[in-house]
C-alpha cells in the first residue's frame, strides 16, 4: 500500500520539482517506508531513488527541448510485497520506457507473473507492481481484465507518449486528479492535489447538498472540491498530447446462474469466499483482522483463521500464535456486540482486542480524523474505526482483512426488505409476499408506520420521493437562500437488471452506500500506515453474487442466505442465525444529547456555521433541541451540520475546528 502523485504537462510546460515532492510528501502517511521521483523532460529522464540518488537516464525518440508531454511522478511505499529495496517505485522495465507509480495489491500477481514468463518475461523482484508493467507491455490496456485485486497505478509509456491510469473494479484504491487542457495532476489523496501552488481551492455545491440532502458521497468522478475529481471504480484514463478521456473497463452486467441442487449455490459461494481470502492472506508484513461480530466480519476471521493454520497461505511467522482482531465496543448492550465476538474468539481460538470509543476524545481528535478523511463523512462511526485501526498498528499489525461489501452483495440493509416487498406486490405474488411479510415480522421488530414509511419510499419512482421531500419541506433547516430548491435533485437510479432488488443492491455497490465506506476506510487505514483488505470484493465473489436468484439472498424474512448456508459448520450457530444488525456503530444520538451537546450547540451557533448561508439556524436550533429531548433522532442529520462546518474549517478556512 502507497501513495502516488504525478503530473503531467502539456504545451511545452515542465512540472516543477518541489512541488511535486511537497505533492508526495502531503501523503506520507500513506507510505513511510521509502520515497522516489522520475521527472522526464521531453525525453530525458532523471529518477530519483528511495535514498535520494539521482540517476539520469538517456533519450528515448527525441532530444530534449522538443516539444511534447514533460512528466513527474512521485511515490511513498508501505512494504508489504518483497520488503527489499527491488520494490521502490516509480518502477521501470527493462529498457526503461515504461514506468509506474502503484498504490494497492494485485493478489494474483504470483500466477500472472507464471504465465509472463512462459512468454519470455524475465523479473527482477518479487513484486505484484513489476507484474503490472510486465502485464502492460504483453496485454496493453487489456491486462486490467486479468487483474485480481485493488489498485490505483499510473504508467508512463515514453514510446507511444501517453499515460495510462486506471482504478480497481471495486474502487477500493482511490484516485484523484484534476485537468484543465494544459496539465493532468493526480494523486491517492486529494491533500496532495491541494499542495499544487496554483489550485484555487473552492467548494463544490452540488456534491455538498447531495450530502446534506442525502447523506451520500463519492456516487460521481466530482468531489466536495470543485474542479477536482476522481475516477470512477471499474475506470481508466488515457492523456497523450492534450487528449485526455476516460473510460470504463468494467461493470456488473446481468446475468443469471441456476443450479440443479439447492445446495450448489451455497458450495460455490463458500468456494470462492474462501479463495477471496485465501489471495488476501498474501503478505510478507503481520496480517490482522476486524471483527465486529456480524456475519461479515465473523465469517472471514473463522476462514481466514482455518487458512492461516491449516495450509500453506501465509507464513505462520507473520500470525503468530493467534490470529489478532481488532473490535469496537461499548458499555451500552444496545451498541455493544462482546457476546457474538466471544463466539469467534472461542471458535478460533484467535486473539481479542477491544477499544472502546469516548465521546469526550472525539473533538479532540476530530482534526486529525477529518485531515485524513479529507471531505465531510456520514456518522461518528468512522470515529470508531479509526479507533481499530490506531489499535491494530499499535498491536504491530500492518495487513488487515475487513468485511466490507457483504451487506450491499447480499441485501444486509433493511431496505432490502421492502425492495422485495414491492417487487412481489407489483407482480402480483401475494402468496409469496405474505410468507414473506410473516418471515419479516418473526425476525424485525418494526412499527407499523415505519413499515407502511418503507413500503411507500419502495413503491415510488425517484420522482415522486422528491416532491414529497419538497410537499413536506423535509429539512426544514435549510436557509431561505433557495439552497433546496436550486439544488436538490433526482440521484439517478440504476434500471439494468430485471430484477428490482438487484437494481437496489447495484445501487448501493456503485453508487450510494459502497463508495463511501471504501472511501472511509482507506483513508482511516492509511492514517495509520494499514492496508486494509476486503476479501467480499473480489469481482468474482462480486459478479457470482449479482447472478443468483433474490431468494439466494432474501428468503422468510432473511438476509444474506447464501452466505449463512455457505458457513453453516464454520461460524458459530448463534452468529450464523442472528437477523440483527449493528454494524460499526456509535451510541451517537445519546452522546449528542449529552457529552457532546455543548460543543455541537457552539458549532451551530457560531458566526462561520452561520455565514456558510446553507442554513436557518434559528430552525437549527429547534431541531437539535428536539433531539435533545428525545423528541425525535436525528443524529444522522446533526452530524452532518456539524460536520460540514469542520471541514469548511480545516480545507477552507484553513482554521482550527474548535473556535474558542
Amino acid at each position: 500500500m502507497c501513495g502516488i502523485v504525478g503530473v503531467l504537462c502539456f504545451e511545452g510546460m515542465t512540472p516543477d520539482r518541489n512541488p511535486v515532492a511537497t505533492m508526495t510528501r502531503a501523503i506520507k502517511h500513506r507510505g513511510p517506508d521509502g520515497e522516489g521521483f522520475l521527472f522526464d523532460r521531453g525525453g530525458v529522464r532523471e529518477w530519483i531513488d528511495f535514498k535520494g540518488r539521482s540517476q539520469p537516464f538517456s533519450t528515448f525518440g527525441r532530444e530534449e527541448g522538443e516539444r511534447g508531454p514533460r512528466l513527474a511522478l512521485g511515490h511513498c511505499r508501505l512494504s508489504v510485497i518483497d520488503l527489499s529495496e527491488r520494490g521502490h517505485q516509480p518502477m521501470t522495465n527493462e529498457d526503461g520506457s515504461l514506468w509506474v507509480v502503484h498504490n494497492g495489491e494485485i493478489y494474483n500477481y504470483l500466477e500472472i507473473r507464471k504465465e509472463l514468463e512462459r512468454k519470455n518475461h524475465q523479473f527482477k523482484s518479487m513484486t505484484d507492481t513489476e507484474v503490472i508493467l510486465h502485464a502492460y507491455e504483453e496485454w496493453g490496456t487489456d491486462c486490467l481484465h486479468h487483474f485480481n485485486g485493488m489498485w490505483a497505478f499510473g504508467i508512463w509509456d515514453s514510446k507511444e507518449k501517453r499515460l495510462f491510469c486506471s482504478r480497481d473494479r471495486a474502487g477500493v484504491k482511490p484516485f484523484y486528479y484534476i485537468y484543465d487542457g494544459k496539465r493532468l495532476a493526480f494523486a491517492s489523496e486529494i491533500k496532495a492535489l491541494l499542495a499544487l501552488e496554483d489550485l484555487t481551492v473552492s467548494p463544490n455545491e452540488q456534491i455538498i447538498a447531495d450530502y446534506l440532502f442525502f447523506g451520500v458521497m463519492d456516487h460521481t468522478r466530482e468531489t466536495f472540491f470543485k474542479d477536482i475529481c476522481q475516477l470512477r471504480p471499474g475506470e481508466f484514463l488515457m492523456a497523450r498530447d492534450n487528449d485526455f478521456s476516460v473510460h470504463s473497463y468494467w461493470d456488473i452486467e446481468p446475468r443469471e446462474v441456476r443450479f440443479p441442487r439447492k445446495e450448489n449455490y451455497g458450495e460455490r459461494f463458500y468456494e470462492l469466499l474462501e479463495d477471496s481470502i485465501r489471495l488476501r492472506l498474501r503478505s510478507d508484513v503481520p496480517v490482522g483482522s476486524c471483527l465486529s461480530g456480524g456475519l461479515d466480519s465473523s465469517s472471514i476471521v473463522c476462514l481466514a483463521n482455518r487458512l492461516m493454520f491449516n495450509s500453506p497461505s501465509i507464513d505462520r511467522k507473520l500470525v503468530g500464535e493467534r490470529q489478532k482482531t481488532f473490535s469496537s465496543c461499548f458499555q451500552n448492550d444496545a451498541y455493544d456486540e462482546r457476546k457474538y465476538i466471544e463466539k469467534v474468539i472461542e471458535r478460533t481460538g484467535a486473539e481479542k482486542n477491544y477499544i472502546f470509543p469516548q465521546p469526550e476524545d472525539l473533538f479532540q481528535e476530530m482534526a486529525r480524523l477529518m485531515w485524513h478523511q479529507e471531505e465531510p463523512f456520514g456518522s461518528t462511526s468512522i470515529y470508531a474505526q479509526w479507533k481499530v485501526m490506531k489499535c491494530a498498528k499499535d498491536r504491530g499489525v500492518i495487513v488487515l482483512l475487513d468485511g466490507q461489501g457483504g451487506d450491499e452483495l447480499l441485501a444486509g440493509y433493511l431496505s432490502s426488505f421492502f425492495i422485495q416487498f414491492a417487487k412481489l406486490l407489483k407482480r402480483k405474488n401475494l402468496g409469496q409476499f405474505i410468507q414473506e411479510i410473516k418471515g419479516f415480522k418473526k425476525t424485525n421488530a418494526f412499527s407499523l408506520p415505519h413499515f407502511l414509511n418503507g413500503m411507500i419510499a419502495a413503491l415510488l419512482p425517484p420522482q415522486g420521493k422528491q416532491w414529497i421531500r419538497r410537499v413536506l419541506r423535509k429539512g426544514v433547516e435549510w436557509s431561505e437562500s433557495k439552497f433546496q430548491k436550486r439544488y436538490l435533485r433526482v440521484l439517478p437510479k440504476p434500471d439494468k437488471f430485471e430484477d428490482p432488488l438487484n437494481n437496489y443492491l447495484y445501487e448501493v455497490f456503485r453508487l450510494t452506500s459502497l463508495p463511501g465506506l471504501l472511501h472511509y476506510e482507506d483513508r482511516n487505514s492509511m492514517a495509520f500506515s494499514l492496508e486494509a483488505r476486503v476479501p467480499f470484493l473480489d469481482y468474482r465473489l462480486v459478479e457470482y453474487t449479482f447472478s443468483l436468484p433474490s431468494e439466494q439472498k432474501i428468503r422468510d424474512g432473511v438476509t444474506k442466505v447464501i452466505l449463512r448456508d455457505a458457513m453453516e459448520g464454520v461460524l458459530p450457530e448463534e452468529i450464523r442465525n442472528r437477523t440483527d444488525k449493528m454494524g460499526f456503530v456509535t451510541p451517537e444520538d445519546i452522546w449528542f444529547r449529552t457529552i457532546l451537546k455543548n460543543q455541537i450547540y457552539q458549532i451551530i451557533n457560531s458566526k462561520s456555521f452561520a455565514d456558510r448561508g446553507y442554513f436557518d439556524v434559528r430552525k437549527v436550533n429547534e431541531a437539535f433541541n428536539e433531539h435533545c429531548q428525545k423528541r425525535k433522532n436525528i443524529s444522522s442529520i446533526i452530524w452532518r451540520w456539524v460536520n460540514l462546518e469542520l471541514w469548511f474549517r480545516t480545507f477552507m478556512d484553513k482554521k482550527p475546528i474548535l473556535e474558542n
